[in-house]
């Protein structure tokens, strides 16, 4: 069975060290990703289980500028950076990504070619993946991306935690819940991503952000209205009384614990 989750999200931010601060200052366990050195891009990573946050910076300008790669994260990157620090894309995974590009080719939709990625990690391994982007947008809102990652998610939170990037975070139990979106119509926009990529239908229509919730597993995105037509803010939910209550802000990105 083809099956979709909310992988991790991407915020483009000019200084990796000063993010990863940040978190750490407030009990997060974010921590050096690596480099894509066939992108000219660099991450920190913040693991939540396996949905995460994924730190995006530019590591080598003139690389990223001379490469002809298809991956429109990477492009965006050049486009933001060091202009805006805000969140970029949502990324999607899946166990069968040659199915997702089929039945999005299906319905209308230009894909770039599935992509070979991989990193070296801060231990000199490799890490794994394929992926494919979307172009266009829809009411200007940019579409998620596809990953498929190498290992099964088993085996791959397996490894996380034997290796320390998934562990308990300091501040106490933290679960990344929420993506809000502002956009044009949110209503539009949460049945065209219900169509594109199985999202459960609409759970609520009056939630406490004001606006429409579709499902994805036991998380959900928020579609309100907006013209800032990207994505705006994380929600989580947490029991420490260091970060209930808390905004934390990074360029344009809010992350919100409740």
């Amino acid at each position: 069975m083809t099956t979709i989750k909310w992988d991790h999200t991407v915020h483009y931010v000019n200084d990796l060290d000063q993010s990863i601060r940040i978190f750490q200052e407030n009990g997060l366990n974010a921590f050096q990703g690596g480099s894509h050195k066939p992108w000219g891009t660099h991450n920190a990573l913040c693991y939540f289980g396996l949905t995460y946050i994924e730190f995006l910076g530019i590591e080598d300008r003139e690389l990223v500028q001379q490469i002809g790669t298809s991956n429109l994260v990477v492009h965006d990157a050049l486009r933001t950076l060091p202009e805006k620090e805000v969140f970029s894309r949502v990324a999607l995974r899946t166990n069968d990504i040659e199915k997702i590009a089929e039945q999005l080719t299906a319905q209308g939709l230009m894909l770039s070619p599935i992509l070979d990625g991989k990193r070296l990690n801060t231990q000199g391994q490799w890490i794994e993946w394929r992926m494919m982007t979307i172009e266009g947008n829809f009411q200007g809102l940019v579409y998620p991306f596809i990953i498929q990652w190498k290992e099964n998610d088993t085996d791959r939170l397996d490894n996380l935690t034997r290796s320390g990037a998934v562990k308990p975070h300091l501040a106490g139990s933290v679960e990344l819940r929420q993506a809000v979106f502002s956009v044009p119509d949110p209503e539009a926009t949460a049945a065209h991503w219900q169509a594109l990529f199985g999202l459960s239908a609409t759970v609520s229509q009056s939630t406490n952000k004001g606006g429409i919730e579709c499902g994805i597993g036991d998380k959900s995105f928020i579609f309100i209205q907006g013209n800032e037509k990207r994505l705006t803010q994380l929600g989580f939910h947490t029991d420490s009384p260091v970060l209930k209550g808390k905004t934390i802000g990074i360029g344009e990105g809010n992350y919100v614990f409740e």
